[in-house]
């Protein structure tokens, strides 16, 4: 397969998916459209590794180093945390429906930067954890129990969502 096909076909399957990880990180759409771009460009000069098993955690970890790099030369966690968070979910035409998926997003929000990668990587992008440790560059021991933190952190939160809407 030429080259440009290859990328082009990583592009479709995983940009949208690695956009909003990135989105999730540095908390500014131009900039993750930047980071985003810098990682396709950065794949233009690479050579795929032959023995390629997961493309969409390949793709995952060279973001999570793009990103972690942005954040150290723009010092921005700060900025990370005040700027608006960006909708994990459509708007829906049912306001109950609506209203449930605004809950969900502010609980996802409100985990520290650090589990909620880690949720989004396991729910959103059905990574395993090994594959979460190798992208995070983490022990594993480390990428399962932010997940448990972060699953504990969010029952906690939506426990009065829950005890509203049971019957």
């Amino acid at each position: 397969m030429p080259r440009s096909s290859q990328l082009e076909r990583l592009y479709d399957a995983h940009a949208a998916g690695v956009f909003h990880y990135l989105h999730g990180i540095v908390r500014s759409e131009a900039d993750a459209k930047d980071l985003l771009q810098e990682l396709f460009i950065k794949l233009s000069r690479l050579a795929l590794p032959a023995d390629l098993e997961n493309e969409r955690a390949y793709l995952l970890r060279i973001a999570h180093r793009l990103a972690i790099d942005w954040l150290r030369r723009h010092a921005s966690r700060e900025k990370a945390e005040q700027t608006q968070p960006q909708a994990l979910f459509a708007p829906q035409d049912d306001p109950d429906a609506d209203r449930f998926a605004r809950r969900v997003e502010a609980a996802l929000h409100e985990l520290p930067p650090e589990q909620r990668s880690i949720a989004e990587m396991k729910l959103w992008h059905g990574l395993t954890f090994e594959q979460i440790a190798e992208t995070q560059q983490i022990p594993l021991n480390t990428a399962a129990s932010r997940y448990r933190y972060a699953l504990e952190k969010l029952r906690g939160l939506l426990k009065p969502l829950y005890d509203e809407l049971k019957p």
